[in-house]
């Protein structure tokens, strides 16, 4: 299990990864050095966590009920660690998000911290090995650091939250909560209503039908809405006649 903080989606590589040539490509100096930094950390954490492993998979080396738990690591990796998680999936270039635009990463990765976050979480509550446990509270705890920092990064740029890129959004259109899971009967699904899609500026449009091009318009009464709710079969003959 300790394998998928190796070289899984969310583990120690793939952040070290990630981190480091997202600073690589930023213009800021300042943030920069922020992501450079947390990079460089990460890695140590991938050192923590390879050891870890290492200890645990020791027995595969030589006991063959043990190296029968996991054959791929017993046989192919000799009872050592590789890049892959714990699956056995191999680690890919994939899981990294690097967009160039510094706000976009830095919210990509906070959620990526708060992912591992929960992933240390749970090989905590699986482990019974004191010593285990204390290095896995303390890469724990270090994902909520690296959250608090790429946020007041993140907040120090002074952007709107939703100001992302250069081109704005579709005036109206932006404002729109498509009612699209509703039904009726017993096949219906309960509407519900939250500051999510109402209050403010949003207008709840249900189940639309129409085109893209009546979609937001400049004074938001050319934009129909079907108010009778669709149920599943309703859908699925739709997709009958689509297909």
């Amino acid at each position: 299990m300790l394998l998928e903080q190796f070289g899984g989606a969310n583990g120690e590589l793939a952040a070290a990864m990630q981190y480091s040539i997202q600073g690589l490509n930023c213009d800021d100096p300042e943030r920069k050095d922020l992501l450079m930094d947390i990079g460089t950390e990460e890695l140590s954490h991938l050192e923590i966590v390879g050891t870890l492993a290492r200890m645990h998979l020791k027995p595969m080396k030589a006991d063959r009920d043990s190296a029968e738990v996991d054959p791929l690591i017993a046989i192919a990796g000799g009872g050592g660690v590789g890049l892959f998680n714990s699956m056995g999936d191999a680690w890919t270039a994939d899981y990294l998000k690097i967009t160039g635009e510094l706000d976009v990463d830095l919210r990509s990765n906070i959620a990526a911290e708060a992912r591992a976050k929960i992933v240390y979480e749970r090989l905590i509550n699986f482990c019974d090995d004191p010593g285990s446990k204390d290095a896995l509270q303390f890469l724990m705890t270090r994902e909520i650091t690296h959250m608090k920092a790429f946020t007041a990064a993140l907040e120090s740029m002074g952007k709107s939250p939703f100001s992302i890129g250069e081109i704005p959004p579709t005036p109206v259109l932006v404002d729109q909560y498509f009612n699209d899971s509703s039904g009726v009967g017993d096949e219906g699904e309960t509407d519900f209503r939250g500051p999510w899609n109402e209050g403010g500026n949003w207008e709840i449009v249900e189940a639309p039908e129409q085109g893209v091009e009546n979609l937001g318009s400049s004074n938001g009464k050319d934009a129909p809405s079907k108010k009778r709710k669709t149920s599943s079969k309703d859908n699925y003959k739709s997709r009958e006649r689509a297909s």
